[in-house]
This record gives structure tokens, C-alpha cells and sequence, in this order.
């Protein structure tokens, strides 16, 4: 048998496919779900923050004009104003619906990528597109995929830095449609009554604001009581006065001598800027920069970049910053990855400590496992997959299904060894010879079962496909070591179980020694 002539070389090539492991596991692409092609694209659009809501829903329609026009569409719906994720009125949300897979020759990150320069020429208005997909962690929507807040207690601080990270995160070729939330510069007139003039007047400061409210807002000013009903009657100003630069100077206030006196006489009107709206975190103002990844990037690339560009900007101590939503689950994920496996691994010694009343052959059984993810991890990088969520319940997965192959080999072993009292090589040759069958039978059993995983296609198949490269990558490679190396480290095992006997034999004799000689000096 090949794994007993070549018992070094076999162990070395063991000792190697454990190294590559997890050299692989530490330098292959990090991930967190697959993107998914569920044919639905939602968008956010975002018009100027001093666009009118007649402009933007003109803006929005010529949206859908030019939306619906490309081939891999079948319908487009909208809306704008606040409502949902959308909190402003120059805000709105876009749902595309794509047609069937067989209808179209695009996936949806490729008819986004197409959309993206077929609205350029749209002017006046930004859609923000992503994917639909079917497993969203966090509760936080923003115009894009995964989000990153900074937070400051201090609101004019956090104004200046975060336009400087946008710019600088802009620029980062592992990031796509970089967004943020921050909307400051909301135009906004300032009225400040001379109290001089209005006292001088006869005009009460409180009186201009009624005015203001009267000319620009919607008073409750009486009701109408009827048999059956009741009717509120509501003051408000003929809207085409109320629009325009210059609907300040048609308002008047009456003075105490009757004369009507123009607002501009009484108070100063200062134009200035002010922010559509003020969003928090845990009570402190926040911004949020939210982005989509490139083509050729993973979100554990993403998580990189942007940190080390925040590092580089130095930002003030009082910034805080940290990853929300599908990022932050991934940050969560990626730490608790090794944890999982290591306890995982640990389970499995338990029990097969327990099993055996050993603890030594847990260790033959556990020796299957590195091949499996040898081979899920070689599998996932030669289809060009980041090892996700996805992947890893596939390794986990695999844990589970290639021990049985040590299983059943050893089991079949110890028991030649306690009933016939073959030796531990004859032991182990015995059981790979007959329990090869089963052995091949039980793998291409699951291998098979994992194939369709691997290979299927429609809508969300993406989603399911690590899985199974994890799975028949893995089983494969298993299969075709386990047989070869899983004899050798039984043999090895069962000479340290041996020396540990002796030992243990010998220091039992010795203390028994000791014990009779102290017992005869009495």
C-alpha cells in the first residue's frame, strides 16, 4: 500500500496541505453574501437641494423615461418626497423590475452599470441603484449597498470632515457609487425684525410672524357646523403668490396709524444656507457615506480601504466612526469565523473522545478535515469566489461529512485490533482495502447532492452556488488524500498512544516500588 511504503512522504505532503490551508484561509478574498441577481433593482434618486417639487417630479419622469428604455427592463415605478428611507422633499425612490433571465442577456449589476451612462445625460438629478436582494442584514436603507457613519457631538465639525472623507473615498478604485446623506446646503432666508423701526411703527414683532404665517403656511381660522358633519375652513394665500424671489415684498403690515408698510422696511431679509435635515446616531448628529462595490472588489477589500483612508485623514478624536448595517454584519462575521471552526473542531474531539475512550485516535479522525478545506478554499479561488458567509457554512458543513471517512477506518480498525490482534499496520490496511467502498459511496453520495448547488442557475441562484463549490471542492480533494495520509497518522498515533502506556506502566511500577520499600523500613 502506498501509504505505508512512503510513510514520510505521505506525512509531509499532510503537513503541507495543513499549512496551505491556512495560508489560503488567511489571504483568500473576504466576503460577506453573494450578490444576488433577484431581478428587481430599487434606486434612490436625489435632486438639488433647492428643487422644487414640481422640478423634481419633472426630473423623476424623465428618469423613467430614459429607464424604460433599456432592453433588460420590463416595468419602472416612482415616487418622491419623504417617505421610507427618503426623508426630504428633494428625495425619491425608484423600483425596476427586470424581465426574466431567458428574456434578457444582462445580469442586474450589469444593466445598472448600463443605466448608470444611460442617465448621465438626465440633468439636474442622481439615481442611486443596488440590486434587491434576498437577505438584508441591518435595518439601515441608504442610496447604496453598505454604509459607513461618522458621528460627532459637535455638527459644524462633522460638516467639514465629512465631505473630505466622500472626496477621499470617491477616489478609492475599490468602491462605486459613494454617496452620502449630508445635505447642508438647503437655501433658507433669514428675517430679522428691526425692533426700532416696528416699535417706532406701532408694530408688534409677534404681528409680523402671524403675517408670515398666514402668507406662506395654512391657518385654522374657523368651523362649520352642519346636521351630519363639521367643516374646518383653512386661510392660505393663492400659491402663486407664495412662489417666486420676490413674494417677500408683497407683504405688508398695518401700522398703528393705519398705513400699510412693507415687510422690507421692518425687517432685514438674509439669505442664507441650512440643512434639509439633521440625521442622528444614538442622539449625536451623524453622516452617513454609503457605497457600492466595484467590479472586481469584496466588501473585505472595501472594509480595508476605507479604513486605512480615514487613518490617513487624521480625523479629530471627537469623530467617531464605524461600519453600519451589511458591513458592520460582515465585520461581525469575519471576526467570529475562526472562533466558530475552532469550536467546531473541538466538539468533534469531544465526542469522538468519548466515542473511543481515547485521546489520541480524535486526533487520526480530525487529520481528514484540513484536505476538505484545502480543497473548498482551492475551489473557491479558481471560480473567482471570496470566501463568504456561504462558504463558510460549506467548510462547516464539510466538517461534519468528511470525518465520517476517518470514522469509518479507524472504527473498523481498533476493533481488528481488540478482536484479532492485528497489529496497528495490518489494522489500518484491512480497513482501507474493505471499508474503500462505502467510503467512496457515502462521498459521491453528498459530492452529487451538492452539484446542482454548484451548477444551478435562476433567480437567486447566486446565493447557493459557494455552497456547493465548498462542497464537491472539498469532498473531492478528501477523497482522493484522506485514503493515503489517514493510515499514516494512525500508525503514528497508535505509537505515541503505545509510548504513552509504557510511561504510564512504568511510573505506575515505580511509585508501587517506592510504595513497598516505604512500607518495609516501617
Amino acid at each position: 500500500m502506498i501509504a505505508l511504503r512512503h510513510r514520510r512522504i505521505t506525512l509531509t505532503v499532510m503537513i503541507l496541505a495543513v499549512l496551505l490551508t491556512l495560508a489560503l484561509f488567511v489571504t483568500i478574498p473576504k466576503g460577506f453574501f453573494p450578490q444576488q441577481d433577484t431581478g428587481m433593482i430599487v434606486g434612490i434618486s436625489e435632486g438639488a437641494q433647492d428643487i422644487s417639487p414640481q422640478a423634481m417630479m419633472d426630473r423623476q419622469r424623465a428618469l423613467l423615461e430614459a429607464i424604460i428604455k433599456d432592453p433588460a427592463v420590463a416595468s419602472a415605478t416612482s415616487y418622491i418626497g419623504p417617505g421610507g428611507s427618503t426623508v426630504t422633499e428633494n428625495n425619491g425612490r425608484v423600483f425596476i423590475t427586470l424581465k426574466p433571465h431567458q428574456e434578457r442577456n444582462a445580469t442586474a449589476d450589469q444593466v445598472i452599470t448600463r443605466l448608470n451612462r444611460a442617465l448621465q445625460p438626465v440633468q439636474g438629478i442622481k439615481l442611486y441603484m443596488q440590486s434587491a436582494q434576498d437577505i438584508n442584514v441591518g435595518a439601515r436603507l441608504s442610496k447604496t449597498q453598505y454604509q459607513y457613519t461618522l458621528v460627532d457631538v459637535d455638527s459644524a465639525e462633522l460638516d467639514h470632515w465629512a465631505p473630505v472623507l466622500l472626496q477621499k473615498m470617491q477616489a478609492l478604485p475599490q468602491l462605486a457609487d459613494v454617496a452620502s446623506d449630508q445635505q447642508s446646503a438647503g437655501r433658507t432666508l433669514n428675517i430679522e425684525v428691526k425692533r426700532d423701526v416696528a416699535s417706532r411703527l406701532g408694530i408688534d414683532p409677534a404681528l409680523v410672524d402671524a403675517i408670515l404665517y398666514d402668507a406662506f403656511g395654512q391657518r385654522h381660522v374657523a368651523r362649520i357646523y352642519t346636521t351630519l358633519n363639521q367643516y374646518y375652513v383653512i386661510l392660505e394665500v393663492d400659491p402663486g403668490f407664495q412662489l417666486g424671489p420676490n413674494a417677500l415684498s408683497r407683504i405688508y403690515a398695518k401700522s398703528a396709524s393705519g398705513t400699510m408698510v412693507p415687510l422690507s422696511q421692518l425687517a432685514s431679509i438674509i439669505p442664507s444656507t441650512a440643512s434639509l435635515a439633521v440625521n442622528h446616531q444614538g442622539q449625536f448628529p451623524s453622516v452617513t457615506l454609503s457605497f457600492n462595490l466595484a467590479a472586481s472588489s469584496t466588501i473585505g477589500d472595501a472594509v480595508t480601504a476605507i479604513r486605512k483612508a480615514a487613518a490617513d485623514l487624521h480625523l479629530p478624536p471627537s469623530i467617531s466612526t464605524s461600519f453600519q448595517g451589511n458591513a458592520q454584519a460582515f465585520q461581525s462575521s469575519l471576526s467570529s469565523t475562526p472562533i466558530l471552526i475552532v469550536a467546531a473542531l473541538v466538539a468533534v474531539y469531544i465526542i469522538l473522545g468519548i466515542l473511543y475512550e481515547s485521546t489520541i485516535h480524535p486526533f487520526t479522525i480530525i487529520s481528514t478535515l484540513p484536505s476538505a478545506g484545502l480543497g473548498a478554499l482551492l475551489t473557491l479561488m479558481l471560480f473567482g469566489m471570496p470566501l463568504d458567509v456561504i462558504g463558510i457554512i460549506g467548510i462547516i458543513l464539510l466538517i461534519g461529512i468528511v470525518k465520517k471517512n476517518g470514522i469509518m477506518l479507524i472504527d473498523f480498525a481498533l476493533e481488528a485490533e481488540r478482536e484479532r490482534g492485528l497489529s496497528s499496520e495490518e489494522a489500518i490496511h484491512e480497513a482501507c482495502r474493505l471499508r474503500f467502498r462505502p467510503i467512496l459511496m457515502t462521498t459521491l453520495c453528498a459530492l452529487l447532492a451538492g452539484v446542482p448547488l454548484m451548477l444551478g442557475t435562476g433567480t437567486g441562484s447566486e446565493i447557493r452556488q459557494p455552497l456547493g463549490y465548498a462542497m464537491v471542492g472539498g469532498l473531492v480533494v478528501s477523497q482522493l488524500l484522506t485514503l493515503f495520509t489517514t493510515p499514516i497518522v494512525y500508525i503514528y498515533m497508535d505509537r505515541i498512544n503505545e509510548s504513552m502506556r509504557g510511561w504510564r506502566s512504568r511510573k505506575s511500577n515505580t511509585d508501587t516500588g517506592k510504595a513497598a520499600g516505604e512500607a518495609a523500613s516501617s
